[in-house]
This record gives C-alpha cells, sequence and structure tokens, in this order.
C-alpha cells in the first residue's frame, strides 16, 4: 500500500493537472478484471489472514467434536492451498484427488468447510466472469463478524456492476464500506462505489465520496487515485 511522505507541500490552486495525468472516464469506470487483478495480491492476503482464524475458531468449536466436519476440514485444505497459488479452477474443481469447492459444498454444505467453500466459489466465478453463479453462492454464505463477510459485500457489489445493476452495486458498497477503522478495504470500496455513482450519474455523490476518501484515507493508494479522478471532474477543492 503506497504512503504519502509525512510533509506535503501546500498545493498551489492555479496548478492543474495535464491531460496526460488526469484518467479518462473509460480509464475510471473500469471493469472487475483489471481491478481484480491490481488489488487481489492484497485481498486475498487479507482474505488469508482471516480465514485462518475463522477456520482456526470453526476447528476448535466444531470439527474436533464432530466426524462429518473433521471430513469436510480435511477436504477443504487442499482446495484452499490452490486458492493461495492462485490456481483457481482447481481450486473451484478439484485435481481428480482431492475436491474442489463445487464438491466440497455439495457433499459437505451444511458444515462450516461447507459455508466456508461457498465463500471460495464465490469469489472465484465472479472473478472468472460467472456473476449470477458468483451471486448465489455468495449470499448463500455466512460470514457475520469477519473480514470475509466485508469482502463478500464488496464481491457482490463487483458482481452487480458488472450485471449492470448499479443501483444494487452501490447497497453492497455501502454495507462494505461500513467499518471506518478498517484502512485498506473501506477505501477500497468507497472508491468502487464512487465509480459507481458516477456512472449512474450522481456526479455530486461521487465527489463527496472521492473527498472521504482524501480526507479519511489519506495515506491509501486510493486516495492518490481519488485526487486525480477529482481533478478530473474538476473538483479542485481538496
Amino acid at each position: 500500500m503506497a504512503k504519502r511522505d509525512a510533509y506535503t507541500a501546500p498545493r498551489n490552486p492555479q496548478v492543474r493537472p495535464t491531460e496526460d495525468d488526469v484518467p479518462t472516464a473509460e480509464e475510471t469506470l473500469k471493469g472487475i478484471e483489471s481491478w481484480y487483478e491490481k488489488n487481489k495480491k492484497m485481498l486475498n492476503s487479507i482474505l488469508l489472514g482471516a480465514l485462518v482464524l475463522v477456520v482456526g475458531v470453526y476447528a476448535y468449536n466444531n470439527f474436533l467434536q464432530k466426524p462429518k466436519n473433521q471430513k469436510a476440514n480435511d477436504a477443504i485444505f487442499m482446495a484452499q492451498q490452490y486458492f493461495a497459488m492462485d490456481s483457481m479452477n482447481l481450486a473451484l474443481n478439484g485435481d481428480g484427488n482431492n475436491y474442489g469447492f463445487l464438491k466440497i459444498i455439495d457433499k459437505y454444505g451444511s458444515t462450516d468447510a461447507g459455508n466456508l467453500a461457498k465463500f471460495y466459489a464465490g469469489r472465484i466465478l465472479v472473478g472468472q466472469g460467472e456473476f449470477d453463479k458468483g451471486i448465489k453462492y455468495l449470499k448463500d454464505f455466512d460470514g457475520a463478524g469477519t473480514l470475509a463477510e466485508t469482502i463478500k459485500l464488496g464481491t457482490l457489489g463487483d458482481a452487480h456492476m458488472e450485471l449492470g445493476k448499479t443501483k444494487e452495486a452501490i447497497d453492497y458498497y455501502k454495507q462494505a464500506t461500513a467499518d471506518k477503522n478498517d484502512i485498506y478495504l473501506t477505501p477500497l470500496y468507497l472508491e468502487r462505489m464512487a465509480i459507481a455513482l458516477e456512472q449512474g450519474g450522481d456526479t455530486a455523490k461521487a465527489i463527496e465520496i472521492y473527498k472521504r476518501i482524501t480526507t479519511e484515507f489519506a495515506t491509501s493508494a486510493q486516495s492518490r487515485n481519488a485526487e486525480k479522478y477529482l481533478a478530473r471532474l474538476g473538483d479542485y477543492s481538496i
């Protein structure tokens, strides 16, 4: 995550970004594939860290006590490894010897590991452009109180954007940005929400969100992006 220097020189209101410095509307309103490729390493790192904790809690409470849950926990291990290696097809469908997330959902859908597999499967399918299928699995996933739930909501926003359902996407982004103390995911999905608002024609609200990013998350990479977007929209008041 890029950080600003401790000292930032005062802005000169007479200086305007050059045409090459300011992203075009087409560049700003980018699709999920390019955005995901740019941010997937950070997202997956956050995700894996969160899910280690989630799986640990599940294992303590259930897997050691219930045989079916133990089998499900064993089954999901290799699929998680493939996910971590960015081998998404193997993670989703298995390798012939080990189950993928789809098979784990089919066999162990009622277990905690089966619930977790729905999250993974939904993320992979959305990333592969299977938006309706991905939405179904993500909606079935219960991750209340975890970072995985935040990523689920943001991914649902992305999927709805790709389906042209801008209003629904904005609603999901609002839910994904509820935690003001999350300095990683909140600015990430605020940026997506502002882009969605701009695409939906609500430029004033988009400007408001871009400014929020620059003030509340000033050290984030999204803050620097927001400054460029504001310049393109003709707002130099930050």
